[in-house]
């Protein structure tokens, strides 16, 4: 069977091997609540639909307009099993709760790399940081040299925010992507560490001009979500 959960999910766990992102344009607070709760109500109604799915969770967007769904399947096979087979009635039930859903777009990623704080950091985010970076063209090497070039910077920033948790990278397999799920302790946190000196979270360093001035770097998007649920198998 299925279950609701409160507990965050682990971005780093082992055994998810497609982890997947996407957005639904919904329209406004009140349409994003109901959306919530008709896909807990879909969901719960109905057993586990596939062994391959380890968790589903929903955010809604502070933009009061957007839902952000993260779901993590042990590989594209078992995604796509559930495309077949389980999909279209789950969505045909929400849709008649909720209609005129628009479903902006799925990504495909693989979890590439954690900056956490160790075990020994047991805060619960508070705010979730969508960080979309997109290239101009497929290039896997690019894309992890991006992400390491993003640690170097973290490493060395010498105004550290203490109200970041944690950076969880994760590369599109189409080679265009990086998807940063960033983990604040509020979205008051995040917003005071944008309104410092620098362009985005970074102080003015060469290090952080770097990573901004990528060559090929096309378009960056930064987004806030609340956790809203979580399902997993029981």
């Amino acid at each position: 069977m299925t279950r609701r959960t409160d507990v965050h999910p682990v971005l780093d766990r082992p055994g998810v091997g497609a982890p997947f992102f996407s957005t639904w344009r919904v329209g406004t607070p009140e349409r994003q609540r109901q959306v919530v709760e008709a896909v807990a109500e879909t969901w719960l109604g109905r057993p586990w639909p596939a062994e391959g799915l380890l968790g589903y969770f929903l955010y809604a967007g502070e933009d009061g307009s957007t839902l952000l769904h993260y779901s993590q399947w042990a590989d594209e096979q078992a995604y796509e099993a559930f495309v077949r087979t389980r999909r279209q009635e789950r969505n045909d039930a929400i849709d008649t709760a909720v209609p005129d859903i628009e479903r902006v777009r799925l990504g495909r990623y693989r979890h590439y790399r954690s900056l956490t704080g160790g075990d020994h950091d047991t805060r619960v985010p508070g705010c979730v940081v969508i960080v979309d970076i997109e290239f101009d063209g497929p290039d896997p090497d690019r894309q992890r040299a991006w992400v390491d070039a993003v640690e170097e910077a973290l490493a060395a920033e010498p105004n550290q925010h203490p109200g970041g948790i944690a950076a969880h990278f994760h590369l599109g397999t189409d080679g265009t992507r990086v998807l940063n799920y960033a983990e604040w302790e509020s979205a008051r946190a995040h917003i005071d560490a944008l309104a410092a000196d620098g362009d985005g979270v970074g102080s003015p360093t060469e290090a952080w001009h770097r990573v901004q001035a990528w060559p090929g770097l096309k378009s960056s998007t930064v987004s806030r979500y609340e956790y809203a649920l979580g399902l997993v198998p029981d």
